[in-house]
Formats: structure tokens, sequence, C-alpha cells
């Protein structure tokens, strides 16, 4: 199912939660809602299950507006991060509940929903667990049985809010791989909210990632990180340090120094963003930035340094140096980025 969003606003009361958002979604696409806390991903997801109504704007399901449609009209699946699974249910009576509830008319025979509910059992990997209630599964298990549910009525569109953000870090890892099973054998154009910028690297089709009600950028996970299209996405996305520099004479100045090229970019005042990874060790080149390191770290195979590159610990950057340099805290570091992005302030 196609999902069109069309210039939707939301307000709450003076506060603007959603403020113009579009976004056309393809069938079977998987989409992630990425943003800070207020950010107004959750909101969306609520108007797209019809649990909010938007203050303008229109969202429609293929060629349907349902915009002002109910929960039930609209047909969504819905998964939240607690699970919201009836305790006093079998595993295998909530997967059955939503087809046991529609009007007789719709609600599929009893052999048919059994049938449903396990292959469903079989897809969510819980052959065995059918009789078992809630209280008896770990979490990941609880929110398997979740999606089972949600699934169950072969809906329109599939939501998932912060589906794995009450589990610890190795489930939710192992559960990542495991939807993304699950959304190739089923092909439910789905929707999922987070704010772990990992998840939704490695689990979207397309990342979206939001910020202060609006959509700042959308793209897969190479294009958002690889091409970040405004210095939010680039500091939100991955880790990135800035610096400000002034552009002339094609030359990129950091405190009266040139660091870089400055290619076509126009004269005046900029950010450089760069990459902790994205850097090389210049000692004795005019060409650096230049620093006192103020604390260093082990990851992995690398350190990272943080660097006082302004000489008062006003503004300092992060970068990773090779384990064969040797790094001592208060010691002077000079490196230079390799690969950066640079943003033009908008000076009127």
């Amino acid at each position: 199912m196609d999902v069109t969003i069309k210039h939707i606003c939301k307000d709450f009361g003076a506060f603007p939660a959603l403020d113009d958002v579009s976004l056309n979604v393809g069938t079977g696409e998987l989409i992630a809602l990425l943003g800070p806390s207020g950010s107004g991903k959750t909101t969306l997801l609520r108007l797209i299950a019809g649990l909010e109504q938007p203050t303008s704007g229109q969202i429609f399901f293929g060629s349907q507006d349902a915009s002002y449609r109910s929960v039930q009209e609209r047909h969504v699946g819905f998964v939240f991060q607690h699970y919201a699974l009836f305790r006093n249910m079998r595993v295998e009576d909530n997967i059955a509940f939503g087809l046991k509830m529609r009007p007789s008319e719709t609600r599929p025979s009893p052999a048919e929903i059994r049938r449903r509910v396990e292959h469903l059992i079989d897809m969510v990997q819980l052959t065995g667990m059918e009789r078992r209630y809630p209280s008896q599964l770990s979490g990941g298990q609880r929110q398997r049985v979740a999606l089972a549910r949600a699934l169950a009525i072969e809906p329109t569109v599939l939501l998932l809010d912060e589906p794995f953000g009450a589990l610890d870090a190795k489930v939710r890892k192992e559960l990542r791989r495991w939807l993304k099973d699950v959304h190739q054998q089923t092909g439910h154009t789905t929707f999922f909210v987070t704010h772990d910028q990992e998840e939704a690297l490695e689990l979207a089709d397309r990342v979206v990632v939001m910020n202060k009600g609006r959509i700042e950028q959308v793209g897969s996970a190479d294009e958002v990180y690889d091409r970040p299209n405004s210095p939010f996405v680039f500091s939100f996305i991955g880790e990135s340090s800035s610096v400000p520099v002034t552009v002339r004479d094609s030359d990129i100045y950091y405190d009266n120094r040139p660091i870089a090229l400055a290619g076509a970019a126009p004269h005046g005042q900029a950010t450089l963003f760069f990459r902790p990874q994205d850097v090389e060790m210049a000692e004795g080149s005019e060409r650096a930035i230049t620093g006192k390191v103020i604390a260093v770290r082990r990851l992995a195979g690398t350190r990272i340094a943080e660097i006082d590159i302004s000489g008062n610990l006003s503004h300092s950057v992060e970068i990773e140096v090779p384990l064969s340099v040797e790094v001592r805290q208060g010691a002077p570091l000079s490196f230079r980025p390799t690969i950066t992005q640079l943003f033009q302030q908008d000076i009127r």
C-alpha cells in the first residue's frame, strides 16, 4: 500500500508538533522515522494510524484520503514499545485476538484463524510456546508475539513505535535482524519510530530524519550518513566534530591558518564538519589544526582523542588516532581532516 503525506500540520494548543510535513512512501518500503525527542516522529506515526487527527493536510492510503478515517477504517497494524499483550491470554489467543473480534461477516472461520496463527507462530520463531502466557516469556519473545498479533489482521500498513526500546542491547540487535527477515517475507509497507540511529541505518530502506516538527532529510542509510544536507543531520547521524572557519582566496581558514582547499565554496563565515575517522596526522604541516590532548580513550583497534583546539577548552573535537601514534594527555597534536563538508552561514 502506497502512503502519501501531504503538507501535514499538527498543533497541540499553541505548540506546532508537525509543520508542513510531506512524504511519499512506496508499497513494501520499510521507513524509519528518526529524530531526537520532540522532533515529531511519534506524532506523525499516530497521525498515520488515525490515533490523532491533523490540524491541516492530508494522508492518503493508495488513492483513498484517509486523513479523518478511524483506526479501524484504516486497518493498520500497530506495535508499541511495551508489548500491550493481554496478560490473561496465551500466546496463540493474543495473536488471534484481532481476527476473532472482527464482525461476523468479515471474520475468518475458526479453521482459518487457527491456520493463520500457526503460520505466524512459526514465522516469529515461537513454535512450542503457543500455550504460554506473556509472563512466561522473555521481553524479546513478547515483542515477537506483539508483532505476530499486528500481522495477523493482514494490515494495509504496519506501524512500529520504538518496538525494541524496552529491550537490552543484545536482544535489540537480534530482533533487528529478525525484523528485517520478517519484512522481506511479508512485504508490508512499514513505518517504525526510533531514536536509535544504528537501528534506523541497519533496518530501513529509507531514513526520514526529523527535527522540530519538520523533515530535515529523506534518504538511504548511505545518503544520510555520507551526504547529510544540513548541519543538524551531520551532527545527529553518527559521530562528528565541527569547527568555525572562514572561506577566502580558495582556502578554508581556521584561526587565521589555512587548513584545506575551499573549491567552489563562496567566501564568508562557515562551519566545517568532519567525522572522527576522516582525519590524518599532520605533525609539522602548515595546513593542519593543532590543539592540546585533554582526554584519550581506547576504542577497539584505535584510540579516540579529545583535543582542545581553542586554547581555553571552549571548543574541542574528537578524532581517531592510530595505535601506532603516541598520544598523551596534555601533549600537542596536529591533524588534518581528509573528508569534510562545509555549511555556509546565512548572513543577512
